[in-house]
């Protein structure tokens, strides 16, 4: 892997399995509440939770918050519909158990963005997700340490588009090649580069030998 750090001006991350992560122990959680809540088992709640949003391919179209809210009223009364119950019991789960509940920050996160900061790097995330992605970096406490969050929903290309790529440099005021940015899609890392961007796969299992597996190695790429 080679960066030219004297280049580097900002660093641009993807959201999941780079900074942040979903829990699978807070599914659990919610399964269990909403089992004891519409008398089901927890395994079949998790199940269907699962199911849902693996199903759940419309947020790719929406642009602002205002339709997010409108896909999360439907994805409750699909929800409903596998748990069996009438969709207005699903309001109080949806309330409870946010879609930004399930996420946490990886453990290096809130310390290396610190660092990029005092380095006076601008810090930016790209990521494929809804319209909201100012309320998950705030939920895992990242918020405040970066400059620019954009979610590609709003601007209506999504990784591993170049175009995403080209309008996040843009909306970061800084060159691509100015750039360094960190994912865990190979396809999303090789589409940064193709503009321009200096760019590192992250894999924080550590099975991918190419790859960083902690995030604080990007730390020594700036």
């Amino acid at each position: 892997m080679s960066v030219q750090n004297g280049r580097v001006k900002g660093v641009l991350f993807d959201r999941d399995e780079t900074i942040a992560y979903t829990d699978p122990g807070v599914y659990r959680e919610a399964a269990v509440w909403a089992a004891e809540r519409f008398g089901l088992e927890p395994g079949a709640v998790g199940a269907a939770l699962k199911a849902q949003w693996a199903a759940s391919e419309g947020w790719w179209h929406l642009r602002t918050e205002a339709d997010e809210e409108l896909f999360w009223q439907s994805y409750g009364q699909e929800l409903a519909g596998r748990f069996g119950v009438p969709p207005e019991h699903i309001g109080p789960m949806l309330t409870e158990w946010p879609y930004q509940r399930y996420m946490k920050p990886v453990p290096s996160a809130r310390d290396v963005l610190s660092a990029l900061k005092a380095r006076g790097l601008k810090v930016g995330v790209l990521s494929n997700t809804m319209p909201s992605i100012g309320i998950t970096l705030e939920a895992v406490e990242l918020h405040d340490l970066i400059d620019v969050a954009i979610a590609t929903c709003t601007l209506g290309v999504h990784k591993p588009q170049p175009e995403a790529f080209t309008l996040a440099a843009e909306l970061m005021e800084l060159a691509p090649s100015e750039l360094l940015f960190v994912d865990d899609k190979q396809e999303n890392v090789d589409a940064a580069r193709s503009v321009g961007m200096q760019a590192v796969l992250i894999d924080l299992r550590g099975q991918h030998p190419e790859a960083i597996h902690d995030l604080r190695a990007v730390l020594e790429l700036v």
